[in-house]
């Protein structure tokens, strides 16, 4: 069959003026009722809608970019081994749809350089980038938002790095581990561990927090920091060097919950009884911590808000609606489940 014959012709992809000529209306309407703008009356909205649906129409995404002269794009870098940021990125799906914008992943992998993984997205066109938990320095990531509209989630930069077209959206993580202290505290735990996330997004204000909380208590002396990582063979790591200590603590508070999951299974796997001889805190309140068999007590971050707050502020660079830098600072919520009691010592 020829290329120009019917059948190839009915193939093709349906228009928004084919749209226009089946319901009657304008092209320019069909335009503002796909693009969810006022214009139209209720019943033609329904209308081009259903012919569009009919039809099988579809938005050409890049002949409306070209059209705004600006993509419609948000690229977002995140780590899949980090679960907290895949709820996140649950969240930001159904967020930048709402605004009409599409959502470009990226894999953040320890084998790949992060400035290639973001230079990825920005060879796809986003117009916007969402960095969850990136590591780059502050410099690549200020140089970053002179390129593009930049948004950082839990991550806080220097201040002299925060230009641009940039914005920052954080838990206020000095708060969470403050949180944390006071309530380990007022169990009555004194002698409590802190086993930190190295060098890993939020490690350093976290490590902070609970330098800070623990002085404010009167705890200065029994301050114990553990190097560690936000994974579980980090805190794998970090309970054996807890256990060869000798004494144990009689409460520990892991960098974040994957690092706690991953000194749970060691201690309890050594006959330790958690929460009787040791109490055990996490920090994100990521889903497998609500788990009925893990139930562990821990910092809760709105996941949801995070999201929404990062799509909109990267919108609001992008269409200049905002201009930056922004801190956004989200609050903590502590959430005390079964793995922590009253030390028995």
């Amino acid at each position: 069959m020829s290329p120009g014959s019917s059948d190839s012709k009915a193939r093709r992809r349906p228009t928004m003026a084919q749209v226009a000529e089946r319901a009657g209306v304008s092209r320019t309407l069909v335009s503002f009722v796909l693009d969810g703008k006022p214009g139209a009356s209720d019943e033609t909205r329904q209308r081009v809608l259903a012919v569009a649906d009919e039809l099988g129409y579809r938005p050409d995404s890049a002949a409306r970019t070209l059209a705004l002269g600006r993509s419609r794009t948000l690229g977002v870098l995140m780590d899949v081994r980090q679960l907290f940021q895949a709820e996140l990125v649950t969240d930001i799906h159904p967020v930048a749809e709402k605004y009409g914008y599409e959502v470009l992943l990226s894999a953040n992998l320890p084998s790949r350089q992060e400035s290639a993984s973001i230079d990825a997205l920005l060879a796809h066109r986003s117009g916007a980038v969402i960095l969850l938990g990136p590591s780059s320095s502050p410099s690549y990531l200020a140089d970053l938002a002179q390129r593009v509209p930049t948004v950082l989630v839990g991550q806080r930069l220097p201040g002299k790095a925060m230009e641009g077209a940039m914005a920052t959206v954080r838990t206020n993580d000095a708060k969470g581990m403050r949180e944390a202290v006071d309530y380990l505290v007022g169990l009555g735990h004194r002698d409590i561990v802190h086993v930190d996330g190295g060098h890993d997004p939020g490690s350093s204000d976290r490590r902070r927090g609970y330098r800070s909380a623990m002085t404010a208590n009167g705890l200065g002396a029994h301050i114990s920091v553990v190097p560690g990582a936000h994974n579980e063979i980090a805190g794998a790591d970090a309970a054996r060097v807890i256990m060869a200590a000798p004494r144990l603590p009689t409460a520990i508070l892991a960098g974040n919950d994957r690092c706690a999951l991953g000194l749970l299974d060691v201690l309890t796997r050594a006959g330790i009884d958690v929460p009787g001889d040791v109490s055990l805190m996490g920090y994100d309140d990521s889903l497998l911590s609500d788990n009925p068999r893990i139930d562990l007590t821990t910092i809760h971050q709105d996941a949801h808000g995070i999201a929404c707050k990062a799509v909109e502020l990267a919108i609001g660079l992008l269409e200049e609606t905002q201009s930056g830098p922004i801190d956004e600072v989200l609050e903590p919520t502590l959430m005390v489940r079964g793995t922590t009691a009253v030390p028995r010592r």
